[in-house]
């Protein structure tokens, strides 16, 4: 071996700490669950892989001039990813079991309980304001929303926030079964509730983004370019006209944003900069605030259950979240255990629908709150 060779493996031995050893094994954890059990595997490989060559010395990659750190630099310092995300996302969302049952947009609503609940707890126990905002949004269970607002709010916590935000995403079919199941009753989990299709007209359809953005950018102007972005891609798939733009925002723009996201992400898990007391309190406020937005709709269900005299299955409050559409298939799928003729996936696809505007709307919320504090 060249002298050279052997006194630059020698130094990267040394400047190999135990926490850089650690990350290494974090993101090998995150590549095994990705390919051992699929739990989002379209982020967690790439975010695996970028923890470990983020923390390889030497190698200069997140460094200035690297290319994770040109890439860092381009998608999220800017806040294209997220909003380029947003658009692709809006292009596969089929909206039209929220225009059929409008009622399921309050759902949506009570899902993002977790948000604004967890900000406050973050508060108590010592977070500065924007840090415990950030921290809150993670109850988005979006993480395109939770990237775009702490780059703005709290950049330095962004590679916590960010890992938090999609691994619990991927978590979905583990963490709300046992608390629909803690908070529902046999007989409501039982309960039918027959679908019937309301054939929604085109011009609503294409309107509905319109409108959508309009009013949303009115109202929480700092909000206008996450919905603005998820509302786009919703019109060009509702336009019918530009079926090569739709697809290609559904397949290329979506595949390539989320292998460079991933990668940027696990590449800013630097050891010496993510261990830290705090990515442990971040963890666990993020896993509070999902488990609260659970709560939050099949709370609410539960109500509409009482007011319907009995005729809405409060299971589907769970699916008032962003994760569209694995949650409403996940209350499709514990709702059969109990019934295996009982079909609400069409309900649930609704209220999906309905969190994952609810996710956008409360993250511009959030960002037109603390736009003058400093």
């Amino acid at each position: 071996m060249d002298l050279s060779n052997l006194s630059i493996l020698l130094q990267a031995f040394r400047e190999l700490g135990w926490q850089n050893i650690v990350m290494l094994g974090v993101g090998g954890f995150l590549i095994f669950l990705a390919i051992k059990y699929e739990f989002e595997p379209n982020l967690l490989l790439p975010i695996g892989f970028g923890a470990i060559l983020g923390n390889l010395p030497l190698t200069g990659v997140t460094e200035e001039g690297g290319f994770l750190k040109v890439i860092y630099d381009f998608g999220i310092s800017t806040e294209l990813f997220p909003l380029f995300i947003f658009i692709a996302i809006g292009a596969m969302t089929d909206f039209g079991p929220l225009l059929e049952n409008p009622r399921m947009a309050l759902l949506g609503a009570a899902g993002q309980l977790g948000i604004f609940t967890t900000l406050l707890l973050a508060l108590a126990i010592g977070f500065p304001l924007k840090e415990a905002a950030s921290i809150g949004i993670i109850g988005a269970i979006d993480g395109p929303t939770a990237i775009y607002v702490s780059s703005k709010l709290a950049p330095h916590l962004l590679p916590a926030i960010t890992v938090t935000a999609y691994s619990y995403m991927s978590l979905v079919p583990i963490i709300q079964p046992p608390v629909m199941r803690l908070l529902t009753t046999k007989t409501e989990r039982r309960v039918r509730m027959p679908y019937t299709i309301k054939p929604v007209a085109r011009v609503v359809r294409v309107l509905f983004p319109i409108v959508v953005t309009i009013l949303v950018s009115l109202i929480a102007p700092k909000a206008s370019p996450l919905i603005a972005s998820l509302m786009f891609g919703n019109l060009i798939r509702e336009s019918g006209v530009v079926e090569r733009l739709s697809k290609g925002a559904q397949n290329e723009l979506a595949n390539l944003v989320t292998l460079f996201l991933g990668l940027v992400i696990g590449s800013t898990m630097e050891g010496k900069a993510f261990i830290q007391p705090q990515t442990l309190a971040i963890l666990g406020l993020g896993l509070l605030a999902f488990v609260l937005d659970t709560v939050g709709g099949v709370l609410f269900g539960k109500l509409m259950y009482v007011l319907s005299g009995k005729k809405f299955n409060p299971c589907i409050g769970a699916a008032g979240i962003s994760a569209f559409p694995m949650s409403a298939r996940i209350v499709q799928r514990f709702v059969s255990e109990e019934d295996f003729e009982n079909f609400v996936l069409m309900h649930a696809m609704g209220a999906n629908a309905a969190g994952q505007l609810g996710s956008v709307v409360a993250g511009g919320v959030v960002l037109a709150v603390l736009a003058g504090v400093l």
